[in-house]
């Protein structure tokens, strides 16, 4: 069930399920909360998953402006608060992993343990660590009609052999409308502080099959985290919360429950 919440100048809207610790997940650039659908029951078994829309995605409301990560960060910070926790786990997969390190950096005292999961480090832009962006960008701007060819980015090929649906899930994308040129925006920017400057225990995944972002790039941060841990998982890709949503929440789990944080 979807519900709303005022936090700071937006109406966010999210869905919690399950109890225990606060949990929060951050869903990627193109995505809205059911990304993670397939991934919470699993979560939920162990923590309060809490599942929510990020400003111009979903159904969340909020101003008619383009946001900075700085702003995505101050906003989850704001909700988390609102939801009533005063410190919550957070996983961020793909952009949303850039929200998460932003929060990580902007609000230490908010986070318990991070998840980060198919991203890429602060501060630096995509298009430089990642060799094929400029296709990438090619794709997402000839929507809806790349929409099959730009699922084999996201998914693997045998994947989509399984669930033939998804070579259409980015079929109703509008690329030129007002707000998706706002999140575009909001996407492009960064933070001045890097990715070796947080604290909080951090694990990595990576997708071993992941064509948006490199695994080696992923994994790459783990080494720059003091103390973090990173997970390569074995023939998946980009969305590692909808292909393998079992092996995901059983990383997660064994993480966020490990003593020191340590899987």
């Amino acid at each position: 069930m979807t519900d709303f919440v005022q936090a700071g100048e937006l109406r966010i809207a999210f869905e919690r399920t399950g109890q225990g610790p606060g949990l929060l997940l951050m869903h990627g650039a193109e995505a809205s909360r059911q990304m993670f659908a397939a991934l919470v029951p699993h979560l939920a078994k162990h923590f309060t998953v809490i599942a929510y829309d990020q400003r111009d995605c979903g159904d969340t409301e909020g101003p008619e402006r383009a946001a900075t990560l700085a702003d995505l960060a101050n906003d989850a910070h704001q909700f988390i608060r609102a939801m009533g926790f005063k410190r919550a786990h957070v996983f961020g997969s793909s952009f949303g992993g850039r929200v998460a390190q932003a929060l990580a950096l902007l609000h230490p005292r908010a986070l318990d343990r991070l998840v980060l999961g198919s991203t890429w480090p602060l501060p630096r832009p995509y298009e430089e660590l990642c060799p094929d962006a400029r296709r990438l960008a090619e794709l997402r701007q000839g929507l809806p009609g790349t929409a099959e060819e730009l699922a084999t980015w996201f998914f693997p090929e045998a994947f989509l052999q399984q669930r033939p649906e998804l070579r259409r899930i980015f079929a109703n994308a509008r690329p030129a409308s007002p707000r998706a040129a706002r999140r575009a925006a909001t996407v492009a920017t960064t933070l001045d502080r890097g990715v070796a400057d947080i604290v909080a225990p951090t694990l990595v995944l990576a997708g071993e099959l992941d064509r948006v972002v490199p695994p080696t790039v992923t994994l790459a941060m783990a080494g720059r985290i003091r103390g973090a841990d990173a997970v390569l998982l074995p023939a998946i890709g980009h969305v590692t919360a909808m292909q393998a949503p079992e092996v995901v929440a059983m990383h997660v789990v064994r993480f966020l429950n490990a003593e020191g944080g340590k899987v």
